[in-house]
């Protein structure tokens, strides 16, 4: 067993290049993907839980049976301390079961690298502080996040939708953009109203700025999984 699950929910979905970051710091990684039927463990025994993207709302339980399993399993994470990050429908997930708010195909889609803004609740965070006001960041979603749970820190955010990160609790982040996505991904998607030229080139213009930034930020958050181990150890 690896110290960090990660569920992934689409074939083309997995934990790419935040994989090889993780793994360079020292991580053995536990990739499950239950949207080919893969089974969630009943309990998390990890250092760590990472929920990748879908297209999925966080309770279409009807359309993807395994997500009450991850539901569980972060929800367990969220209550033990377990180093928890979300990712697009991972970060509505952590909303969610923390009592937020989600909703399906709501405000104006995102599609492509867009510039986030650094909100002044991060300058405190374990994993945002000290990032640059504005840094790039690729998204590809429609459903978004309409409430934060409550006392949660808003970190991110951009002009079509607001809550683009957030923290709950004390190691517990959600993100509603892809920070595992290269731009040769972008080539997979193929959105109406965008032209998928011109999405690329922007990402692959944006590269050389945004790859550190997360890069530094799955660092941080690899040294709270160093941090778990020497509290918890398996």
């Amino acid at each position: 067993m690896g110290d960090i699950l990660i569920v992934q929910n689409s074939r083309s979905g997995g934990p790419s290049r935040m994989a090889g970051w993780l793994e360079e710091a020292g991580h053995k990684l536990d990739v499950v993907p239950a949207h080919d039927g893969a089974p969630l463990p009943a309990r998390l025994e990890h250092h760590a839980m990472i929920m990748l993207g879908g297209g999925y709302l966080p309770d279409d339980d009807d359309r993807a049976p395994w997500l009450a399993d991850a539901r569980r399993l972060m929800g367990q994470a969220l209550a033990d301390g377990v180093p928890l990050f979300g990712i697009c429908l991972g970060g509505q997930m952590l909303a969610h079961i923390a009592g937020g708010e989600v909703a399906g195909d709501v405000g104006e889609p995102e599609n492509g690298s867009l510039p986030l803004t650094i909100r002044p609740e991060a300058a405190d965070d374990p994993l945002f502080h000290d990032l640059p006001p504005v840094v790039p960041a690729i998204e590809h979603h429609k459903d978004a996040i309409v409430r934060l749970p409550a006392g949660a820190a808003h970190l991110a955010e951009t002009g079509r939708c607001p809550y683009q990160a957030f923290r709950t609790g004390e190691r517990a982040w959600g993100v509603q953009f892809h920070p595992e996505v290269l731009p040769v991904r972008i080539r997979e998607w193929r959105v109406e109203g965008f032209d998928p030229d011109e999405v690329y080139a922007r990402a692959v213009a944006d590269e050389p700025v945004s790859t550190p930034i997360w890069k530094l930020v799955t660092s941080r958050f690899a040294d709270l999984v160093t941090e778990r181990a020497t509290e918890a150890p398996v």
